[in-house]
C-alpha cells in the first residue's frame, strides 16, 4: 500500500512483473503508490481524450485476494464489448481498419495525427516528451513488422481511445517522477495463440517481441498473453534491458500494485511497483583544473598569492600541496578547480599573481551533492542529501572561530551538527 507521495528526491522504481505488463496495469501501480500524482494525470488525459467520449476511471478491487487498483476509460456511451489489447488480455482484432475505428468514436489511428494530438495538447511538463517517446516505439515496431516508414504508419496495436489514454496517462506519471531511475523483473513470456488482425500469431504479439528484444524473460508455466505492446513500450522507454546490479536501493518509501482485467489461475494478475527514496540526485558538470609549481617564491609570498586566487571570481577551490619539482628541488602546487568561462582571468591572475611561467588545465567531470544552507542557533551549517536518503551536516568553519579552544569549538561543532531541532 501506498506510503508516501512523490517528491523531488531521486527515486529508484522497481517493477515486478507478476502477472504481466500493460499499460492500464502501469498506470494503476504508479497511482497506487504516489496517489497525489492522480490530479495531474486526469487533467493531462482530459486535454486529449474528448469529453463526449467517456473519462477514466479508476477503481479499487481485487486479483487473487490482493487488494489492487484498476484503471480504464468509462465510456459515455453504453458499454463497448470490446477494449483494444492494452486491457491486458483482451484480443488485437478490434484493431484493423481505420473505417471501423471511426464508426466506434475512436482517434485515427496513424502514427501522426496520433503524435500531432499529444503535441498540441495542454500537458503538464514533460508529459508530451514522455508520452511522444513511448509512441514512438510502438510506431517504429509496427513499421518494421509491416516494413513500411512511421509516416505510413496505421496501429494495430493502439487505436481506441483508451489505448491513447494510457500512453498519455503513463507519459505524465513518468514526468512527474523524475528524476527516477526504473528497473523490472525477468517478463513472464506466457503461452499460446493471440488474436491480431493478421490472424492467430504465438504470444508475445510481434510488436511486443519486437519492442523487448535484449530483455530477460521467464517461463513460469502459465498461459495467455503476459505483456502487451504499450506496457512493453513503456519498459524501453524507461529500463535498460540488462541493467548494472545494485546493492542499495534506498529507503522503502512506497509501493503499488495494479491489476489486468484478466484473472490468472495460479497466480494474481498484478503488476507492484515498489519506490525507493535514494536521496538527492548529485549534480554532474564540467569544471577546470588548473595546475602549476612554485619553486621560487617564499612561504609568506605563497599564502598572500593563494589567498587572491582563491577569491577570484570563478574559482571554485584552491589547494596547496608540497612536491619535489626539477633538480630535486622542494616545490608547491597550486590546484585550482575553475569554472570553464572564468578560464581565461583565472590563468591571467595566476600569471600576474606568482611567478609561474605556465598553466596546466584540464577539463574534467565532477559530481557533487545537493547541500542546503540554514541557521542553527544562530550560526550558518549546510547539509547533504546522501545517497541511500541519509544526510550529512556541517558547521561553517568561520562560525566557530569566535569560541576559544580547540576543544571548545569541537563541542560546539558537535552540538550543532547533531541538534534535530528544526533549523532557526
Amino acid at each position: 500500500m501506498a506510503q508516501n507521495a512523490a517528491t523531488k528526491t531521486k527515486l529508484n522504481l522497481h517493477l515486478d512483473a507478476v502477472g504481466g505488463m500493460a499499460g492500464d496495469m502501469f498506470v494503476a501501480a504508479v497511482l497506487d503508490a504516489f496517489p497525489d500524482l492522480r490530479p495531474a494525470m486526469l487533467a493531462d488525459v482530459s486535454a486529449v481524450l474528448p469529453a463526449h467520449i467517456g473519462e477514466p476511471a479508476i477503481e479499487a478491487g481485487q486479483s487473487s485476494g490482493l487488494r489492487a487498483l484498476r484503471f480504464q476509460l468509462a465510456w459515455a456511451e453504453r458499454a463497448q464489448e470490446r477494449h483494444d489489447h492494452h486491457r491486458h488480455g483482451h484480443d488485437h482484432q478490434s484493431h484493423g481498419h481505420h473505417n471501423e475505428s471511426k464508426r466506434k468514436g475512436e482517434v485515427a489511428s496513424d502514427y501522426r495525427s496520433l503524435r500531432a494530438r499529444i503535441e498540441t495538447a495542454a500537458l503538464s511538463e514533460g508529459t508530451a516528451a514522455h508520452a511522444g517517446a513511448i509512441l514512438r516505439i510502438l510506431a517504429e515496431a509496427e513499421a518494421h513488422i509491416h516494413g513500411t516508414s512511421l509516416d505510413d504508419v496505421h496501429f494495430h496495436e493502439i487505436g481506441d481511445w483508451d489505448s491513447l489514454m494510457d500512453v498519455v496517462a503513463a507519459g505524465s506519471l513518468i514526468a512527474a517522477l523524475q528524476p527516477a531511475e526504473w528497473s523490472v523483473s525477468d517478463l513472464p513470456r506466457g503461452s499460446g495463440l493471440v488474436s491480431t488482425q493478421h490472424g492467430l500469431l504465438p504470444v508475445p504479439a510481434p510488436a511486443t517481441a519486437a519492442i523487448l528484444e535484449g530483455f530477460r524473460w521467464r517461463d513460469d508455466g502459465v498461459a495467455g498473453e503476459r505483456v502487451t505492446p504499450t506496457g512493453g513500450a513503456i519498459l524501453k522507454h524507461l529500463c535498460p534491458p540488462d541493467p548494472p546490479r545494485r546493492t542499495s536501493l534506498g529507503r522503502l518509501i512506497a509501493t503499488g500494485t495494479g491489476a489486468g482485467t484478466r484473472d490468472l489461475k495460479a497466480l494474481p494478475n498484478i503488476l507492484r511497483l515498489s519506490a525507493f527514496d535514494a536521496g538527492a540526485p548529485s549534480a554532474q558538470e564540467e569544471i577546470e583544473v588548473m595546475c602549476f609549481d612554485i619553486d621560487d617564491m617564499t612561504g609568506e609570498e605563497i599564502a598572500i598569492s593563494a589567498d587572491r586566487l582563491r577569491a577570484a571570481d570563478g574559482v571554485i577551490d584552491l589547494s596547496l600541496m608540497t612536491v619535489q619539482g626539477k633538480k630535486g628541488r622542494p616545490a608547491t602546487r597550486f590546484q585550482l578547480l575553475v569554472r570553464p568561462d572564468a578560464s581565461k582571468q583565472v590563468s591571467d591572475l595566476a600569471f600576474l599573481e606568482t611567478s609561474t611561467l605556465g598553466v596546466r588545465i584540464s577539463l574534467q567531470q565532477r559530481r557533487v551533492l545537493t547541500r542546503a544552507h540554514a541557521l542553527r542557533e544562530g550560526r550558518r551549517i549546510k547539509t547533504a542529501q546522501r545517497p541511500g536518503g541519509g544526510a550529512s551536516t556541517k558547521i561553517e568553519s568561520d562560525e566557530l572561530a569566535d569560541t576559544a579552544g580547540l576543544q571548545a569549538r569541537r563541542d560546539l561543532a558537535r552540538r550543532i551538527e547533531w541538534d534535530d531541532a528544526d533549523d532557526d
